[in-house]
């Protein structure tokens, strides 16, 4: 099987749950079970939505270990290991590696704004250090910097770079990045709004946070819009696009964490600096819910 066609479809940026202020490791294994059986293609643990930032090192590890452990091979699973520090992607990407992921998902580095150069040298060398495929993952309004279309053909170059979760809210770089690295150049989408639009001009999934509360319907859209049927892929959309709108009220992964916590499926606990949502927040993800089909009104 292709990387291609096997890095498609909804694949969830998975909230990572916490009890008491350590992570839930039952309560991760019940989250990754249930996004499997309702037909969820794959699971991004530990990235940004996985509150990466906030997790040592061994938990970090660890959210990987059990991700893998429960999937049990049954979708592929992409491990967040991104870090602005070059030597830190590596060590992460070796340990997804170790643990058994299918890929790794690898920040542009935030914060310290390295050239185009420094970009390419950072990718090579977490490209370097394993041997399962790294997805490029594009993100200026929170790294600062814009990948190049130039920068991400000069990685494709290289033997494990395979694709882009892209975030640049832009969709004409579907088309010039599709037109620059070819159609087996994987593009997944990072916004959930606008991820039916992508695939309209050639992309091939979502990395997606709405799918968290609603991995049924996301998977149904997404598997109606890469069979072309974009009409029924817009009903889909017609039903999500207030909880879209909701989820991102405030912090995505603090909306996610409580549509989940309304379904009965875990709580709400978050590590500072990010809190749980507001009351009115919690309303109108609520009602989106019930917009959705997700909750009786």
């Amino acid at each position: 099987m292709s990387a291609t066609s096997r890095f498609r479809g909804s694949l969830t940026a998975l909230v990572t749950p916490f009890k008491d202020g350590k992570v839930d490791e039952g309560g991760l294994r019940k989250l990754v079970d249930w996004q499997i059986e309702s037909g969820t293609n794959g699971l991004v643990p530990v990235g940004t939505t996985g509150e990466s930032p906030t997790l040592s090192h061994a938990e970090h590890g660890r959210v990987v270990e059990i991700c893998i452990d429960e999937a049990r091979g049954r979708v592929p699973v992409i491990a967040g290991a991104g870090s602005n520090a070059t030597s830190e992607a590596v060590a992460l990407a070796r340990h997804a590696e170790k643990a058994g992921a299918d890929a790794v998902l690898v920040v542009t580095p935030y914060y310290n704004k390295p050239t185009q150069e420094g970009l390419f040298r950072h990718f090579k060398a977490v490209n370097d250090a394993i041997g399962i495929p790294i997805i490029i993952y594009n993100i200026p309004p929170r790294s600062v910097i814009d990948m190049s279309i130039a920068t991400m053909s000069r990685l494709y170059e290289l033997a494990n770079i395979a694709g882009v979760k892209d975030a640049t809210a832009n969709l004409a770089r579907v088309s010039q990045q599709r037109h620059a690295l070819g159609p087996d150049f994987i593009q997944l989408s990072g916004e959930d709004m606008t991820a039916l639009a992508y695939n309209a001009a050639g992309g091939h999934g979502c990395i997606s946070v709405v799918a968290n509360v609603a991995p049924g319907p996301c998977a149904e859209l997404q598997a109606k819009s890469l069979a072309g049927d974009f009409a029924g892929a817009l009903a889909v959309q017609d039903r999500l696009v207030p909880l879209h709108d909701a989820v991102f009220l405030e912090p995505g992964l603090a909306g996610a964490k409580c549509g989940l916590a309304l379904l009965g499926r875990g709580n709400e606990e978050i590590r500072l600096p990010l809190m749980s949502v507001t009351e009115p927040t919690r309303q109108a993800i609520r009602s989106a819910m019930v917009h959705a089909g997700l909750l009786n009104g």
